[in-house]
């Protein structure tokens, strides 16, 4: 088109250089590919390099999720302790090794850390950017400069007894167990938080619906008490998938042979992995199986959608019993909190709901990604486990959010419009269900009919046509038997049965 400037393609060892460096001062490193300028003062190397080029992707890179970062330090450090017990790495690399990890896992050089979450390889660039940024972190501890490897290799020294293909899933298993912990964390506030409003709202009546007509009365707090226990449901369904994802295949290598790896290296970086983290980790039975298999992943990714879907749900049902104020349901108030209009003055819209109800969509799409990436995979290795990564990591960040501001920002200043309720319950003829024990169905259905046509008050008709007293209807018609915390309604009498006369 004229006027435009053609976009140059990414390739080649001038541009690359360029598009890395910037033209300012560079270090030369070199692989099995040939040698690239990196720029001088940063932490990860030609590997890392390579991928920034090759996965100009998602724009997003792996620093994006701390959890990541610190599970990936751990499994470095486990595996350098590892190494020098066993005795197959100098002691005093596995020294440096190990502090350099724990810096890692203390907050610091997660800018360092740049490859995208997206990228070809099953993971092999992430490993790499980790094993770069741990050797220069450690040559610099040792007084030697970034680059110079040979006094300490991202590969022969931080990758001893190590392949990407049991480092990366056992790295995203325990940075997943450390985003359902923290996610936990606010899903069980959220969970009181409904609690709370379903004590506070325990005598306040209601009129119950079903496939959004009148049904019969409930309170308020029954309400809210049911969405604080479906969301314990999630809580305990989250909470079984921890064990799960403690299984590692670390020990494994390439496939599950465990080739490179001394025989008493998997057990000894499973125990230095369990003390470092704090979690239990459990070596799989079959190292083969468990490399290739990412059927944990679609449980774990199953399991946030269905707690997000529930989640979805129940912000549906609370704009529902918002909407209006006037012209909807009206039943509860929701904290304002922004204007909800550029035209209509006054005009206060559910956000805080609608953006929950966001997230649960982009964690249903995720679970979807989740699953085609695990069916995609081909005999002894997945290799799409990146978007898997990313996926579930970025629905548990999504949803710890979602999980806040719903607590903060909505629920816990949530009112309840008594006014309003109390006027529905007095209009609705689902009132008359309480009373079929006493006068009969069809007895009650005349009355509902009547009552709808008229606008009549049921109570009032039923003590007009003679059917109960006033008293009588008053207490079948409390709050508490209406809402069945009073279950007994009491026996229906019935006609006594006589046979037709013969003819």
């Amino acid at each position: 088109m004229q006027g435009t400037t053609p976009v140059q393609p990414t390739t080649g060892p001038e541009l690359a250089t360029s598009v890395l460096t910037g033209g300012g001062p560079t270090r030369t490193e070199t692989d099995s590919l040939g040698s690239m300028q990196i720029p001088a003062d940063v932490y990860w190397g030609i590997h890392t390099a390579r991928a920034l080029v090759n996965f100009p992707i998602s724009r997003r890179a792996i620093s994006n999720y701390p959890s990541l970062l610190r599970a990936l330090a751990f499994v470095k450090q486990a595996s350098a302790r590892a190494n020098r017990e066993i005795g197959v790495l100098d002691p005093a690399k596995a020294d440096i090794i190990d502090a350099a990890c724990a810096r890692i896992v203390a907050g610091e050089f997660h800018d360092q850390f740049v490859v995208g979450v997206i990228q070809g390889g099953a993971g092999t660039s992430t490993n790499m950017n980790a094993n770069e940024v741990i050797a220069n972190i450690g040559l610099e501890m040792m007084g030697h400069g970034r680059g110079e490897y040979e006094h300490l290799s991202p590969i022969d020294d931080v990758n001893r007894s190590q392949s990407t293909n049991d480092v990366y899933p056992t790295a995203i298993k325990l940075a997943m167990v450390f985003g359902i912990q923290k996610l936990l964390v606010e899903h069980r506030l959220l969970t009181q938080a409904f609690a709370a409003k379903g004590v506070e709202f325990a005598h306040i009546l209601k009129v119950g619906r079903t496939q959004l007509q009148d049904a019969v009365p409930m309170t308020l707090g029954q309400e809210f008490r049911g969405f604080a226990r479906t969301l314990t449901e999630d809580f305990d369904r989250l909470s079984e998938v921890i064990p799960w994802l403690n299984e590692i295949n670390m020990g494994a290598t390439a496939i599950g042979t465990g080739i490179t790896a001394d025989p008493r290296y998997a057990e000894a970086v499973r125990r230095h992995l369990e003390e470092l983290s704090g979690m239990p980790q459990e070596t799989a039975p079959d190292l083969i199986e468990a490399t290739a298999d990412a059927g944990i992943f679609m449980t774990a990714s199953g399991t946030l959608k269905r707690a997000a879907v529930k989640l979805s749900k129940i912000c549906n049902d609370l704009r529902l019993l918002s909407s209006g104020p006037q012209a909807g349901l009206g039943e509860i108030f929701l904290p304002a909190r922004q204007a909800g209009s550029s035209i209509m003055p006054g005009k206060v819209n559910p956000v805080i709901p609608e953006v929950v109800n966001q997230v649960a969509f982009a964690v249903i799409g995720a679970d979807a990604t989740v699953t085609a990436a695990a069916e995609a995979g081909q005999l002894q290795l997945n290799a799409f486990e990146p978007v898997i990564a990313h996926s579930i990591l970025q629905s548990l960040d999504w949803m710890t959010h979602a999980c806040t501001t719903l607590r903060v920002n909505c629920i816990e200043g949530i009112e309840a419009n008594t006014v309003r309720l109390h006027e529905q319950v007095g209009m609705s003829v689902g009132v008359v269900t309480a009373l079929t024990p006493y006068i009969g169905y069809a007895a009650a259905a005349t009355l509902a009919h009547t009552a709808l046509t008229t606008s009549a008050s049921i109570a009032e008709l039923v003590v007009e046509q003679g059917l109960m007293s006033a008293e009588e209807v008053r207490r079948v018609l409390s709050p508490e038997r209406l809402s069945g915390m009073v279950p007994t309604t009491g026996a229906i009498t019935l006609p006594k049965f006589e046979e037709p006369p013969v003819e």
